[in-house]
Protein backbone atom coordinates (compact mmCIF):
# COMPACT_ATOMS: atom_id res chain seq x y z
CA UNK A 1 0.00 0.00 0.00
CA UNK A 2 1.63 3.25 -1.14
CA UNK A 3 -0.86 5.61 0.52
CA UNK A 4 -1.62 5.55 4.22
CA UNK A 5 -4.96 7.23 3.59
CA UNK A 6 -6.03 4.33 1.36
CA UNK A 7 -5.80 1.75 4.14
CA UNK A 8 -8.85 -0.37 4.81
CA UNK A 9 -10.45 0.14 8.22
CA UNK A 10 -8.84 -2.93 9.88
CA UNK A 11 -5.42 -1.77 8.63
CA UNK A 12 -6.09 1.79 9.84
CA UNK A 13 -7.10 0.43 13.27
CA UNK A 14 -3.94 -1.69 13.44
CA UNK A 15 -1.75 1.30 12.53
CA UNK A 16 -3.33 3.42 15.28
CA UNK A 17 -2.87 0.62 17.82
CA UNK A 18 0.79 0.33 16.83
CA UNK A 19 1.23 4.11 17.25
CA UNK A 20 -0.30 3.86 20.74
CA UNK A 21 1.97 0.94 21.66
CA UNK A 22 5.12 2.77 20.49
CA UNK A 23 3.99 5.91 22.32
CA UNK A 24 3.71 3.91 25.55
CA UNK A 25 7.09 2.24 25.00
CA UNK A 26 8.89 5.48 24.19
CA UNK A 27 7.26 7.34 27.08
CA UNK A 28 8.43 4.63 29.47
CA UNK A 29 11.99 4.90 28.12
CA UNK A 30 12.17 8.70 28.11
CA UNK A 31 10.28 10.72 30.72
CA UNK A 32 11.29 14.00 29.05
CA UNK A 33 8.77 13.34 26.25
CA UNK A 34 5.76 15.55 26.92
CA UNK A 35 3.90 15.59 23.60
CA UNK A 36 3.61 13.96 20.21
CA UNK A 37 3.14 14.77 16.56
CA UNK A 38 1.80 12.11 14.22
CA UNK A 39 2.49 12.63 10.54
CA UNK A 40 1.45 10.81 7.41
CA UNK A 41 3.08 11.84 4.14
CA UNK A 42 0.71 10.97 1.31
CA UNK A 43 2.03 11.69 -2.16
CA UNK A 44 5.22 13.14 -3.56
CA UNK A 45 4.00 16.75 -3.13
CA UNK A 46 3.58 16.01 0.60
CA UNK A 47 7.16 14.85 0.91
CA UNK A 48 6.62 11.11 0.51
CA UNK A 49 9.77 9.57 -0.90
CA UNK A 50 9.25 5.90 -0.04
CA UNK A 51 5.94 4.66 -1.38
CA UNK A 52 4.49 2.70 1.50
CA UNK A 53 2.07 3.79 4.24
CA UNK A 54 4.52 6.14 6.02
CA UNK A 55 3.32 6.97 9.53
CA UNK A 56 5.64 9.11 11.66
CA UNK A 57 5.38 9.24 15.45
CA UNK A 58 7.44 12.21 16.56
CA UNK A 59 8.21 12.64 20.27
CA UNK A 60 8.24 16.25 21.46
CA UNK A 61 9.71 17.83 24.57
CA UNK A 62 9.10 21.10 26.37
CA UNK A 63 11.04 23.86 24.63
CA UNK A 64 12.41 21.57 21.87
CA UNK A 65 11.70 24.39 19.44
CA UNK A 66 10.99 28.09 19.78
CA UNK A 67 7.32 27.94 18.67
CA UNK A 68 5.64 24.52 18.59
CA UNK A 69 2.17 25.89 17.71
CA UNK A 70 1.00 24.61 14.38
CA UNK A 71 2.68 21.22 14.85
CA UNK A 72 3.33 19.41 11.61
CA UNK A 73 1.69 22.30 9.76
CA UNK A 74 4.96 24.14 10.42
CA UNK A 75 6.23 22.96 7.05
CA UNK A 76 3.96 25.64 5.56
CA UNK A 77 5.11 28.86 7.28
CA UNK A 78 1.91 30.78 6.48
CA UNK A 79 -0.12 28.07 8.27
CA UNK A 80 2.13 27.56 11.26
CA UNK A 81 0.79 30.27 13.56
CA UNK A 82 -2.85 30.72 14.42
Amino acid sequence: MADGLALHQPEWNAAVELLKLRREQLSAQDPTISGWNVGLNSGEAAGQTVFHAPWHLIPRREEDCEEPRGGVRGVIPAHQSY
